[in-house]
């Protein structure tokens, strides 16, 4: 077991560290890494993604490598463009709503990505879940067309009912993302013509196979994307990406190039704009989990004993 801090390159999600627990099993090894303010109930999912990556190991893959976005977070339009151009991805992410008055910021930035996308490249934004409904239509409607176009807009609200009002007022696609994972119950979304498009994530959605169950129900088009994982946890998303029936959209699993380094020797970074998918659990280097070996001890015991508590909750 050991806990890691990775800096990132950008501050994203309001963090600057990516933080979590390395656990080894004797099928390899699992990440554990919920975000801080995850209560013990919520994280023990994440848990159990890790279990049974290090214990049991993934489903067989249907397919070798997966398409993948790059991540625009909320930077200004010179270093979005930069961050397209070299991804060699076809489609862009690009953060949203980063703050109340940023939509001449976000229009800007849509722009640039276009601009290095060139027409025939897909668009899709996402909002965290930060606008109310009648903002959530003004700007996805501006933001269309600065990208001459969205692909979707990923999790504009924060409900359920709002993205189904948000949906039948705008002609871009909606997908939904903490309306599946962070839901009592993932397929209401589904069921209320709240979305064209699920995101799905395996890490907080109890592990590969439970999160193929969660795709077949929902019965949309699935986007597989990272919670902010190492190289070791990513590898958790491809195989769901890798096992999924059905895969019509390239995935948010390019997240590696927000890290400033990785646990694996070879970090998981796209190659002409796709992921291969791991035929076993990624092993990390032992050098590499030294140098990201957390270097405070009370955070380190943080760690350790919400792992406990939350194993306590699994094992229960």
């Amino acid at each position: 077991m050991l806990v890691y801090a990775i800096p990132l390159r950008t501050r994203f999600r309001g963090i600057t560290v990516r933080e979590g627990v390395l656990l080894e099993g004797p099928r390899g090894w699992g990440e554990f890494c919920p975000f801080p303010e995850y209560d013990d109930r919520e994280a023990a999912h994440w848990l159990a993604t890790a279990l049974e990556q290090a214990n049991d190991g993934w489903p067989a893959p249907v397919r070798a490598r997966i398409p993948v976005n790059c991540i625009v977070p909320a930077v200004d339009p010179e270093r979005a463009h930069r961050i397209v151009r070299e991804s060699g991805c076809g489609t862009a992410k690009v953060k949203v709503a980063d703050h109340p008055d940023s939509l001449a910021e976000d229009i800007a930035r849509v722009e640039a990505v276009r601009a290095a996308l060139g027409p025939g490249g897909a668009v899709r934004i996402d909002a965290n879940a930060v606008w109310d409904v009648d903002t959530a239509v003004t700007r996805i409607r501006a933001l269309d067309r600065a990208a001459g176009g969205l692909e979707y807009a990923e999790q504009p609200c924060r409900t359920i009912e709002e993205l189904a009002a948000v949906r039948r007022r705008v002609g871009v696609p909606i997908a939904a993302d903490e309306s599946i994972r962070r839901a009592e119950d993932p397929l209401r979304v589904a069921v209320a013509g709240a979305a064209d498009i699920a995101v799905i994530k395996c890490t907080p959605l109890g592990g590969v196979r439970r999160a193929l169950r969660v795709a077949e129900a929902a019965g949309l088009p699935c986007v597989v994307s990272s919670a902010l994982e190492t190289g070791v946890g990513l590898g958790a998303q491809l195989a769901l990406a890798g096992a999924l029936p059905e895969l019509t959209h390239a995935c948010g699993l390019g997240t590696g190039a927000l890290f400033t380094g990785d646990v694996l020797a070879e970090p998981v970074l796209p190659v002409d704009g796709f992921l291969a998918v791991p035929t076993a659990p990624p092993v990390p280097d032992p050098e590499l989990l030294e140098r990201y070996r957390h270097p405070d001890p009370e955070r380190t015991r943080w760690w350790i004993e919400r792992l406990e508590r939350v194993r306590a909750l699994v094992e229960g």
